[in-house]
């Protein structure tokens, strides 16, 4: 899809917040084998290129259940799994050691590509693998012996970050060493999670065959906290499932957020990172969006999201002096560092009521029943603080108001101190809700 010149220089306005955060950052990219087999993996190749030249430090974690499966398939090995995990005999381990060189040669050549008008040009990465990941035998689990597969036992996140400070990409592998000189066959899911945790990553990123986590009714879960997810979990069939439990191994070992995007999305790497709503599932412990008392910083947000709704008529106009003034009276929605709602309560405590004003929500989030989560808390702490009956002035917005509980009143059954400050010009409707 071709974008005009303008859409090109707003997204790229848009994403210049994220480009600052990100950078510095250490990112840890799950890539499954399914992932590594399709046929746009080049563009994602490109993609994480493009985060390395914004001062991403990236780990690259790559499976290869596919690749292994064809293999065992054309030397006619017999192999079973037990909970979705691979037995690993030595000979299915010749396999898995035979797929992952094969792909850890194709992941490094792709990197170094520097071709004149490729999206690559330029580039000059740098990557390097090696003996990071130290494991140990998963050994006999419920009677069965899983033989060469094995977990994660240690990761050497010193060596790591070190390469990583160098400028390196560093690339990990579903295989393991152990202090014995085994190999081990590791579930890469595991892998990617240990080494995002021990290196404290800002994100783990995994790739799978869908766009994020989808519920039953095959709706597309946008962002959850860990409990939901967690409650999600016995709804999902294996591959979903794994990569689920892994963003919320990561979350709960310290890893600020995990995303789950699909690869046959094009792109969906730099939506994911580049854009507020991103293109598949996000896993926090704390909320991506969440809705909170105001505080003085939150100031310039306000102003840039009720001065249209101000130049319109619907709301009246504040300076940013006044709001500062009364910014301990504001409620905002936030969502991952951007104001798209808000409200004030102003009480009159002799009358025992409060006023709801500058109740705002974003266009573009207008769908998603903010305004009334805006409400509840408002009415919730209003009632904390004695407050009997609600009271707002309105000129566009009376059925919203009706539709939750107001009541239409006459100007004179206001507080005498805002009947004083009642603009007749503006002709305001008056609306009243007993708490």
């Amino acid at each position: 899809m071709k974008i005009s010149s303008a859409e090109y220089v707003n997204f790229f306005r848009h994403s210049s917040p994220y480009i600052n955060a990100h950078r510095g950052g250490t990112f840890v990219i799950h890539l499954c084998g399914a992932t590594l087999a399709y046929d746009g993996f080049d563009n994602i190749i490109h993609d994480i290129a493009l985060l390395n030249s914004l001062g991403v430090r990236l780990v690259l974690v790559f499976g290869a259940r596919p690749q292994i499966e064809q293999r065992i398939q054309e030397r006619g090995i017999e192999c079973t799994f037990h909970d979705d995990v691979r037995l690993t005999s030595k000979e299915v381990l010749d396999s898995v050691k035979d797929a992952v060189g094969n792909l850890r040669i194709r992941i490094e050549s792709l990197l170094s590509m520097g071709l004149a008008n490729s999206p690559m040009h330029g580039a000059r990465i740098r990557v390097v693998s090696g003996n990071f990941v130290t494991a140990k035998p998963l050994g006999v689990v419920d009677g069965v012996d899983f033989q060469q597969t094995g977990e994660v036992r240690r990761i050497d996140h010193e060596a790591i970050s070190q390469l990583l400070s160098d400028g390196y990409v560093v690339l990990l592998s579903c295989l393991g060493s152990s202090p014995t000189g085994e190999v081990f066959n590791l579930p890469v899911e595991q892998v990617a999670t240990a080494t995002a945790a021990a290196l404290r990553a800002q994100k783990l990123i995994l790739f799978g065959a869908n766009d994020g986590v989808c519920t039953d009714s095959g709706e597309l879960q946008r962002q959850m906290r860990v409990h939901q997810a967690r409650a999600l979990l016995p709804q999902l069939s294996a591959e979903p499932k794994r990569l689920l439990h892994a963003a919320i191994n990561a979350c709960e070992q310290g890893v600020n957020r995990s995303h789950i995007i699909g690869h046959a999305t094009d792109g969906a790497l730099l939506q994911e990172l580049f854009t507020r709503d991103g293109a598949g599932t996000l896993i926090t412990q704390q909320g991506y969006e969440e809705t909170r008392q105001a505080c003085i910083e939150d100031v310039g947000g306000i102003l840039e999201l009720i001065q249209p709704l101000e130049e319109q008529g619907v709301l009246v106009r504040r300076s940013r002096k006044q709001l500062e003034r009364e910014i301990g009276l504001f409620t905002v929605v936030e969502r991952d560092g951007m104001i798209i709602g808000c409200a004030s309560l102003h009480p009159f405590s002799d009358a025992r009521c409060a006023e709801l004003a500058c109740v705002a929500i974003h266009p573009d989030y207008r769908k998603g029943n903010r305004g009334d989560l805006l409400l509840e808390y408002a009415e919730e702490f209003a009632r904390k603080q004695g407050t009997e009956r609600l009271f707002v002035l309105t000129t566009r917005t009376a059925h919203w108001f009706v539709e939750r509980g107001f009541n239409e009143i006459q100007v004179d059954q206001l507080p005498d101190a805002k009947k004083e400050l009642y603009n007749l010009q503006r002709n305001s409707k008056v609306f009243e809700k007993q708490l």
